[in-house]
């Protein structure tokens, strides 16, 4: 195989870039982190958006207190960036990186 790729002139890394194992794990990350990705910038550009141009309803007080919606929003957003990363440790730490580790094996050992 080494001797197929020295002859096309083709890098190690082209050669495993091209494999169906790294193209999967490139695959099951992309579906997984796009969406979340989206998912959130719509949920804070939706906040930007009513900040600017809401401002009767993000200046609304939640019951009795001093506390808006604006400002519930906003701590929205801090509890959102810190759900999104526990979730994506969670399925890295047991999807992904086993994964990524026997494609990193499998190219040490030469299998790629």
């Amino acid at each position: 195989m080494a001797d197929t790729a020295e002859a096309t002139g083709e890098t190690a890394y082209q050669r495993v870039e091209r494999s169906e194992e790294f193209q999967g794990l490139r695959r099951r990350f992309r579906s997984f982190v796009f969406p979340l990705t989206a998912l959130f910038l719509v949920w804070y550009f939706a906040y930007v958006l009513l900040a600017s141009y809401a401002h009767d309803f993000m200046s609304t007080r939640v019951g009795d207190t001093t506390i808006t919606v604006g400002l519930l929003f906003g701590l929205g957003q801090f509890v959102t960036t810190f759900v999104i990363t526990m979730v994506y440790a969670r399925w890295a730490n047991r999807t992904f990186d086993p994964q990524a580790e026997a494609l990193r094996a499998g190219i040490e050992e030469g299998d790629l």
